[in-house]
């Protein structure tokens, strides 16, 4: 069993998989949930090398589940040869039915979209975390691109 490196604290999940930047900026992200994955073997492979895309990927919910659509994982040279491997099949994502009927309200009734954000190991497990998401009109993003530019600007002028 490997030893905790001195930056992880104890008890503290693990490291990030891949981050999902582009959402911050396309969607106004509101509530966050944490859901488990059904992965295969050759997926969790792949994970701990790193080789995965969420970035234009979203959650589905159907018949009171959620599944996880558009991820991209590459599978390693190294893997099974014994089973196909898909590299962008849709996943289940696992979550508890009192979250599940919260997701499937909001993105139903108040017309919400689920993305997600984040991919992490917490436990030896791998999770994803998604975000309850309104998409931002152009305008938006320009103003949200300005505050960005005006904080480093307020920033630069404070140091000197």
């Amino acid at each position: 069993m490997a030893k905790k490196g001195k930056g992880q604290k104890k008890g503290t999940g693990g490291s990030t998989i891949c981050l999902n930047k582009k959402a911050g900026f396309d969607y106004h992200l509101e509530q966050r949930y944490e859901a488990g994955l059904a992965l295969q073997g050759w997926e969790v492979k792949s994970l701990r090398d790193g080789r995965v895309q969420v970035r234009d990927s979203y959650v589905i919910l159907k018949r009171g589940e959620a599944f996880l659509f558009g991820a991209l994982i590459t599978p390693l040279m190294t893997a099974s040869t014994h089973i196909v491997a898909e590299p962008q099949r849709t996943r289940k994502l696992l979550l508890h039915r009192a979250e599940l009927n919260k997701l499937i309200g909001a993105v139903e009734r108040q017309g919400y979209s689920l993305i997600p954000t984040a991919m992490y190991w917490k436990n030896g497990r791998a999770k994803l975390e998604i975000a309850i998401a309104k998409g931002k009109k152009d305008f938006d993003k320009r103003d949200t691109e300005k505050q960005r530019d005006w904080q480093r600007e307020k920033e630069r002028l404070f140091k000197h």
